[in-house]
């Protein structure tokens, strides 16, 4: 495969000098023995540089999908690194089992959104790379090296988020549960004062919920409450929820967008694949007239950052399309955005002005630094490395296990050096 790709927003253009599609394992062992410098390329989600490899070989895993193997005993499913996990969900469920956790978008793949520990939401909802229990990678040498969590405990926890600096992953297993339902409901323009009041409340309130607001004003414009059919009793759907307004209609996080593309709501029970993320399966989405960022912060400081947000909310909402605010669970992923402490999300949904976005990161980065916010591994953000390195406790160890399993540095590129290393 040869000339220039984008990411699906298309403010990256990949500067490898070779993309490859190999058809299998075998032939992408080859391919990473050989070269000197390869990374693995997903479903081109990210919104910086972390997937490309200038001068060097790109591999699209998109081929690399093979059969699910499920199995029942251990609750667990093996897929192909380049499964979707839209496609994945659909069958999950046609054998009665479900993902614990997915993105807004069903679009991604397993492998490209677990190394890079991206979320759904969820007061108790783990980030959905804590859904894999086995890897398999192939190494700088060419070699295949199966990982897993009972076999490998602590230093599995290191190579799970891995950013793709360890090997190609090729295949992951991941915990699989029974198959449920979901109602998803909407309310609009809920008062600050309440937000401030009620906010684990709120947060806590269904399986699953998110904020959006465009930054304008004292409101959060809608809440969406993805409640699963099966756990009646935490909260209950009413035309009114601490002074905000059950949505008459289906509603798309944008105003004024048609909601056609979005998943049911108004109460209407389905199943899990099409309620937690906020789009359709068969929304195809093309290049994104858009930019993102997101951090992710203890969830202790989640009213301090609301307010220090709304500070400069004057300079956010010129550049912004729409902010979302949800909650992510903890987990022992040592490069994982939630590592060791429940977290908060702050994510934006940006204009496509770079310039314009860059300016008004600085802005963001400097309201949520006493908060401890770490980025997002695949979105924008002009936070200094050093300012990176310093909030990840595990990273010396991350280090040691890069540098055993890729001892040449064949898998990194100046973004791991700058962020993991600080070596430019």
């Amino acid at each position: 495969m040869t000339g220039r790709l984008t990411n699906w927003a298309g403010n990256i253009t990949y500067d490898a000098a070779r993309i490859h599609r190999p058809g299998s394992v075998e032939q992408l062992r080859k391919l990473v023995a050989k070269s000197d410098g390869i990374g693995a390329l997903g479903t081109r989600h990210s919104f910086n540089e972390i997937a490309d490899r200038p001068g060097g070989d790109l591999v699209s895993l998109e081929d690399l999908r093979g059969q699910a193997e499920l199995d029942p005993a251990r609750r667990t499913v093996t897929v192909g690194a380049g499964v979707r996990y839209g496609e994945l969900s659909r069958w999950l469920h046609g054998e009665g089992y479900a993902l614990h956790n997915l993105g807004s978008l069903p679009h991604i793949s397993v492998a490209g959104a677990c190394a890079t520990a991206t979320h759904g939401s969820g007061t108790g909802n783990g980030n959905l790379a804590t859904a894999v229990s086995g890897l398999e990678l192939v190494t700088a040498d060419g070699e295949i090296v199966v990982l897993s969590r009972e076999r490998d405990g602590d230093s599995f926890a290191g190579a799970v988020v891995g950013l793709g600096a360890l090997g190609i992953v090729t295949r992951v297993t991941l915990d699989v549960v029974p198959t449920f339902d979901v109602r998803q409901y909407v309310y609009e323009n809920l008062p600050w004062a309440q937000l401030e009041e009620h906010f684990e409340e709120i947060m806590s309130a269904a399986y699953s919920v998110s904020l959006f607001t465009g930054w304008s004003g004292p409101r959060i414009d809608q809440v969406w409450v993805k409640q699963r059919v099966d756990e009646p009793g935490r909260w209950e759907a009413a035309p009114r929820w601490l002074d905000a307004t059950a949505a008459p209609a289906d509603r798309h996080p944008l105003p004024g967008l048609s909601a056609v593309n979005c998943t049911a709501q108004m109460g209407v029970p389905g199943p899990w694949y099409d309620r937690l993320p906020h789009f359709r399966l068969d929304f195809t989405p093309s290049s994104g007239e858009e930019l993102q960022s997101e951090y992710l912060l203890p969830r202790r400081h989640a009213i301090s950052a609301l307010r220090a947000l709304d500070q400069v909310r004057d300079t956010v909402a010129p550049v912004l399309q729409v902010s979302e605010i949800r909650a992510v669970a903890a987990d022992d992923l040592w490069m994982s955005t939630s590592y060791g402490e429940d977290v908060i999300a702050f994510h934006f949904t940006w204009k496509k002005d770079w310039p314009a976005v860059r300016r008004v990161l600085a802005v963001v980065e400097e309201a949520l630094e006493p908060f401890e916010a770490r980025p997002h591994w695949g979105k924008l953000f002009v936070m200094s490395p050093q300012r990176v390195r310093s909030l990840y406790g595990r990273l010396p160890d991350f280090q040691r296990l890069l540098t055993d399993y890729d001892p040449t540095g064949k898998f990194r590129n100046a973004f791991v050096d700058d962020h993991l290393f600080g070596e430019r």
